[in-house]
Formats: C-alpha cells, sequence, structure tokens
C-alpha cells in the first residue's frame, strides 16, 4: 500500500464528502466550484509528478477516503 501525502489525503476525503453532498443535493453551485478546486488540487498535486498515478494508486487514495467505512459527514436531508 502506497504512502500519500496528508495535504493529499485530507483534499481527497474533502473531495469525497463534497462529491456525496452535491450528489444529494444537485444544482449546487457553491458545491460544484468546491468540487472542481477539489479536483484540480487532487490531480495536481506535486505527488503525481514523482509517481505516475496508475488507476490502481487513484483507487488507493480513494480508498482512504471516509466513504469506505470510516465515520464521515453526512449529508444533511
Amino acid at each position: 500500500m502506497r504512502t500519500f501525502p496528508d495535504d493529499l489525503t485530507r483534499a481527497q476525503q474533502e473531495w469525497s464528502a463534497v462529491y456525496r453532498r452535491l450528489a444529494a443535493r444537485p444544482g449546487r453551485t457553491e458545491l460544484r466550484r468546491r468540487l472542481y478546486r477539489l479536483s484540480v488540487e487532487v490531480f495536481f498535486h506535486p505527488y503525481w509528478q514523482q509517481h505516475r498515478p496508475a488507476p490502481a494508486a487513484w483507487r488507493e487514495l480513494r480508498d482512504l477516503s471516509p466513504a469506505h467505512g470510516d465515520t464521515c459527514e453526512r449529508p444533511r436531508p
């Protein structure tokens, strides 16, 4: 298993939380903008300059997200 930088892990976890909130409440402009900014932060993180991002690496990073078993912020009804 890879070790990812803390800021990359945090950005991916926040991305997952924002994505779930947006899925629960589509059309929220502020959530779409935040998701876009986080996507850029994750995709262009300096970590990927040293480690070519393979599909398995993306999956491992996503698996660190709270959506995969940890406690996380739930979308509000």
